[in-house]
This record gives structure tokens, C-alpha cells and sequence, in this order.
């Protein structure tokens, strides 16, 4: 952790203060000089930091004005790589995790493809159950590489948004998903952890995540059809 480039932490601390509301919707982030004094780095370091986040959509370098804070609350846009309880937070929601594991299993062979590892390696497989409102939502289940994230069995319990997570505790940024998505029914044991009736819709979502490394994370979400909004956000050529 002592070899993280001082960016990825400027980074994940700025985005972290901006979800919970330091920065709000409109204001401007601290000047350059002021960023580079309270992180004790230089001007290169802040501007890299700065790029991310303005990549990610939560801000936007206007000429002779500043840094201003975006809205990113309204939409999940397929442009911006956020996690399910990252995109009920925008919205407003109070997300809650329940009934967190987090085990060390053999890579299936559907999970060794997509991590490109052997099949049979080991990896972490995180399972729990996400709330908005109280009410569940989604059955997460997610594999990751051991030597990527050591240690995280001894967070169980204590986070939400993986993403976010990643960022704050591994400084680990994530460059790109391939997802796909698909309609299911639910069976008997999802009707009865998300408390909807026998085949009710789910939107199944499988995702691969990447780091500038290679794929970090595979994921496979299966959510409550009526109560989960996924709007896609598209743009002509230029």
C-alpha cells in the first residue's frame, strides 16, 4: 500500500468527499495551490487527479472560473463506471448491505475466463444482499483476485459500494466494464431473499471490471425488475 502513486490517493479522496457532500452540486473544488498544499504533492500530481474525476463526470475545469462540481445523482450513465449501490445512492436511496460473505473458492471456468487467470485458481467471491430503503433489491455475488485486494475478508460487514471501497482502502481505479444484460424469472430462493413472488422480471447484469492492469472484477447482479432504473446515456459524433 506504501507504493501507491500519490494521485490515485488525491483521487479517491476528493471523489470520496464529493459523494458525501463536502463538495456539493455547483461549487468549486479547492484552487490547484490549495490542493497541492493540503495533500503535500505536486501541481502534476493534483492536475492527474483532477483529469480522473472529470472523466468520471463529477467535475468540470472551466476556463478562468475553477473546478465546478457536476450533478452526477440524475442517471446511471453507461459512460460513468459506478456500482449498483453507488447508482440507489444517487438516487437518493439509503443502501444497506445484508448478509455479507466473503470466501476464498475456486475459479469456475466461466470465472477464469473472465479474470483470465487458470481455471481452478483461487479467488475471493463476495455474496450479500443489497437494500434500498430497506427493501432488498439485488443478490451480488462478486470474484475477485486474491493478490489484487489481500485482506478483504477482514472488511465483512463493512462497506456497501465495492467500488468506492476499492478506491479508498486498495486506491484501486477502475478503468473500464464490459457488461451484459438479460431479463430472468426469479427462482424460489431469489423470490424469497429479494420478497418478490415466483417469477417476478430480474435484470441480470454480468460484469466484467479493468483496471489499467487487466480485469479485476467479475460480478454477477440480479435485480429487482420494478424497483431498479437503468438508463443509458448516448452521444452523436463529433
Amino acid at each position: 500500500m506504501g507504493n501507491v502513486p500519490a494521485y490515485k490517493i488525491v483521487y479517491a479522496t476528493l471523489k470520496k468527499d464529493i459523494r458525501e457532500g463536502r463538495y456539493p452540486t455547483g461549487s468549486l473544488l479547492p484552487t490547484e495551490n490549495e490542493l497541492e498544499l493540503a495533500f503535500d504533492v505536486s501541481r502534476t500530481t493534483i492536475r492527474k487527479a483532477i483529469s480522473l474525476l472529470s472523466a468520471d463526470g463529477y467535475v468540470k475545469k472551466k476556463q478562468g472560473y475553477g473546478t465546478e462540481v457536476l450533478d452526477y445523482s440524475t442517471t446511471q450513465k453507461l459512460n460513468y463506471l459506478t456500482s449498483t449501490s453507488e447508482t440507489l445512492k444517487a438516487k437518493g436511496l439509503k443502501v444497506t448491505t445484508r448478509g455479507m460473505d466473503i470466501s476464498i473458492v475456486k475459479a469456475s471456468k466461466t470465472v477464469s475466463e473472465a479474470l483470465d487467470i487458470p481455471e481452478g485458481s483461487k479467488v475471493y467471491m463476495i455474496q450479500r444482499v443489497q437494500l434500498a430503503d430497506d427493501a432488498p433489491i439485488a443478490i451480488m455475488v462478486n470474484y475477485l483476485k486474491i493478490n489484487d485486494v489481500p485482506g478483504i475478508e477482514d472488511f465483512i460487514g463493512k462497506f456497501t459500494g465495492l467500488y468506492e471501497f476499492l478506491e479508498t482502502q486498495y486506491h484501486i481505479i477502475l478503468k473500464s466494464a464490459n457488461e451484459k444484460l438479460s431479463a430472468i424469472s426469479a427462482d424460489f430462493n431469489e423470490s424469497q431473499i429479494l420478497q418478490i413472488p415466483i417469477g417476478a422480471p430480474l435484470l441480470l447484469s454480468k460484469r466484467i471490471t479493468y483496471t489499467e492492469k487487466g480485469p479485476l472484477d467479475y460480478s454477477i447482479a440480479k435485480l429487482v425488475g420494478d424497483r431498479y432504473e437503468y438508463s443509458v446515456s448516448m452521444e452523436g459524433r463529433k
